[in-house]
Parts: C-alpha cells; structure tokens; sequence
C-alpha cells in the first residue's frame, strides 16, 4: 500500500501551489495524499488578491478526522494563516502519535504577499519548530525564523544551527535565493552540515517550489528514506519539476510536479 502523508496547508486557486502542488507531489513520489485545509486564497499567476484562514476547529477537526483513521506515515505543514490556526495546529500535532514531520514555514507567497502575521510566526517558532523532524525555510523564511541574515551558504549554516536552538531535529535551508553559483541547500543537523548542490536553473516557472520540495521530502520519509537520502531525492524531483514548468497565465508559471506522468502519456502507445 502506498504510504499515506497528511499535508496541514492552504488553498491556492491557481493550482500551482499549496495543498493542491502537495496533492499532486504526492501522488507523483508514490504516497497517497490527505489534507486539512488551512486558509482558502484567491491567487493566480499575477499574485494573491484575497485570502481567508478557516476557523481553527475545523482545521483540528479535518486532521483528527484523518489521523483516526488513516494510518499516516509522515506530516507537512505549510501556509497555516493565523497565530490562532498555528496554535491548534501545534496543538493537534503535540496530541498525535510521534511521525516525521516536515515543517514548511510559509510566512510569504511567491508574488511577495504576507501569508502568516507576526504572531503567526511567534506561535510557528515556538510551538511547532520544536515539534518538526526537519524545517525547510528558504533565505527569507530562514531569516524571519532565526533573526539572522541568510545571504550566503556560511550564513544560510549559522541560521540553521539557530533553528535547531529553537527545537528543530533538523533544518534543510533551501539556496534558491543564496548568493552562490549553484543552487546549495544547506542541511544542518546535531551531527553537523551537509551541502546539496545543485544547478542553478534559468527557471521563470518557480511557483510552488517549495511546497514542491517539503511535500516531495515529506513522502520519501514516509517510505522510509533516511533524511539525507529522502532530501537529496527530493532535490532532484524539484529540479526535474523546475525543469518542466508550466507558463501558466500572465504571470510566475508553476513548478509540474506531474512532469513524468505527462512525459509517459505523450511516449504511451
């Protein structure tokens, strides 16, 4: 049976983010996808024009639903909204059965458009960095989270050490956004740091990339990868994804975590 992973995110109207990029990078790394919505945004390839966070008991009630139910292999977070969804979020995660957790701190849309409050951000660094087997934040988040500059892989390193102060097991700050060559994301665990280097693409299809990786990461632990070898797996699913973006509408394309499949059916007899 396919693993099952639980993603706790937002909506995103225009598919190419958010709980339907988990959805479809789910399916494509062979789990089977559940969610509990978050918050609903109206957003297209130009960016965010609206956004709605659901009432945090519906947001406990989707994940007790399914996790007393489903055996769940491994968890994701993404877009929480609010500082009262966060809590009960952490709340619910604190209550359930120890499972990988991969915690991706949205705080902030592609197009620029704030997802989470500051408070938000208190309750995510306080009561659910702790919780998480790995964070995932690329330079922005990383910087947000740990109160550090994140410009290069030495600071992108001092910020992920911050993060496992915090409580973290594990932080994977991604270098899309590092000033560096090649696209290095930076792994800083206990033990100490590993790099993952990669080609820097000239990608204009990026959204969605990070949902993308952390949901990607989220469903290799699910099948039982080590966590080094579940990211660098994943890293070479985003890139492959990258590579076969989407020039979606008049603005940012999307990431296709469903490149594969579409390569198979055009080839198919």
């Amino acid at each position: 049976m396919r693993p099952i992973v639980l993603s706790i995110a937002g909506s995103d109207s225009s598919g190419g983010a958010g709980i339907q990029a988990d959805l479809k990078t789910i399916e494509a790394c062979g789990g089977w996808g559940a969610t509990a919505i978050t918050a609903v945004t109206a957003q297209s390839t130009l960016g965010v024009t609206s956004q709605t966070a659901l009432d945090p008991g519906i947001v406990v009630a989707q994940i007790e639903a399914v996790l007393g139910d489903l055996v769940v292999a491994s968890i994701k977070t993404g877009m929480l909204g609010t500082a009262a969804v966060a809590a009960a979020v952490a709340r619910a995660l604190a209550a359930a059965r120890p499972r990988p957790l991969v915690c991706d701190p949205v705080s902030r849309a592609s197009s620029g458009a704030p997802l989470l409050d500051d408070a938000g951000l208190r309750v995510l660094r306080e009561q659910i960095v702790p919780l998480a087997t790995v964070i995932t934040p690329n330079a922005a988040e990383a910087e947000a989270l740990s109160g550090l500059p994140v410009r290069t892989v030495e600071q992108a390193m001092r910020a992920g050490e911050r993060l496992l102060e915090l409580g973290a097991r594990a932080a994977l700050v991604t270098g899309g956004h590092l000033e560096d060559a090649w696209a290095v994301d930076v792994l800083v665990e206990p033990t100490g740091v590993t790099r993952f280097d990669g080609e820097r693409l000239a990608a204009t299809t990026t959204h969605g990339t990070g949902c993308v990786l952390s949901a990607a990461l989220a469903t290799e632990l699910a099948h039982g990868r080590t966590l080094a070898e579940a990211i660098a797996w994943a890293k070479r699913f985003v890139t492959a994804a990258l590579r076969c973006g989407c020039a979606l509408g008049h603005g940012t394309g999307a990431v296709d975590p469903l490149h594969a499949w579409h390569a198979s059916r055009r080839t198919a007899p």
